[in-house]
């Protein structure tokens, strides 16, 4: 098995109390359907800077680690992640072992 880092891009951050509670349900229930799939949950990001000046042009959002056999693999287990559902998007790269 590979690893792979999901990097989350985007996404709208819930407003109220009740849609706070609705995405943490959203998340929990997503990191439960994959199982031991998941290597470390992440985390959100917050303030970025830019070695070499700025602020960071990425637009990464948060990270979580997984492992699948495949790349495509991988991708389809990002293919559930709640970003999706409010506009964002994950990228999936494959870590390689060092």
């Amino acid at each position: 098995m590979a690893k792979f880092v999901l990097a989350y891009r985007g996404g709208a951050m819930a407003e109220t109390e009740a849609e706070q509670e609705a995405a943490m349900q959203a998340w929990g229930g997503w990191f439960g359907s994959l199982g031991e799939a998941v290597v470390d949950g992440g985390n959100p990001f917050g303030a970025s800077t830019s070695v070499g000046g700025g602020e960071a042009a990425s637009g990464l959002t948060g990270y979580s680690i997984i492992e699948a056999a495949s790349l495509d693999a991988a991708t389809d287990l990002a293919g559930g992640c709640p970003v999706l559902q409010s506009g964002g998007s994950v990228d999936v790269y494959e870590a390689i072992p060092m």
